[in-house]
C-alpha cells in the first residue's frame, strides 16, 4: 500500500510539473531605480496611534509632546530602551519609548 501511494503522488508531482521550456523569463526593475539598498534600513515609524514625547528617558518625567502614526521623526541617538527623536511635523524633541518606535526594513531577496 504504501508503495503505491509514493508511485501515485511521484506521478501526480510529475503531471504538476511545467516543463522549462516554457517558463517565462522575470525581469526586474534596475537597481537604480530602488528607492533604497537592501542593506539600508528605512525609515523610523511609530508602531501604535501614538507615544508620549517626553523630556528624559522615563516614564516618570514630564510629557512634551505626542508623536502620532505617520508622523515623521528623525531618531539621534538611543539610550537603553528609549530614542532620543525629533518630530519632524512640530519641531519637538525628547525621549519615546523603543517599544513604539522602529524601523522599516526593506525585504532583499537576492
Amino acid at each position: 500500500m504504501r508503495a503505491t501511494r509514493i508511485a501515485v503522488s511521484a506521478a501526480l508531482l510529475g503531471a504538476l510539473a511545467l516543463p522549462i521550456a516554457s517558463a517565462t523569463t522575470a525581469t526586474a526593475a534596475p537597481v537604480n531605480a530602488l528607492t533604497q539598498s537592501c542593506t539600508d534600513p528605512g525609515p523610523w515609524i511609530v508602531g501604535t496611534k501614538a507615544v508620549t514625547i517626553r523630556s528624559k528617558a522615563s516614564v516618570k518625567s514630564t510629557a512634551v509632546g505626542i508623536l502620532y502614526l505617520g508622523h515623521k521623526f528623525t531618531v539621534h541617538k538611543a539610550s537603553g530602551n528609549w530614542r532620543y527623536i525629533t518630530d519632524r511635523t512640530t519641531g519637538v524633541k525628547g525621549w519615546v519609548s523603543a517599544a513604539y518606535v522602529y524601523r522599516d526594513v526593506p525585504m532583499c531577496l537576492d
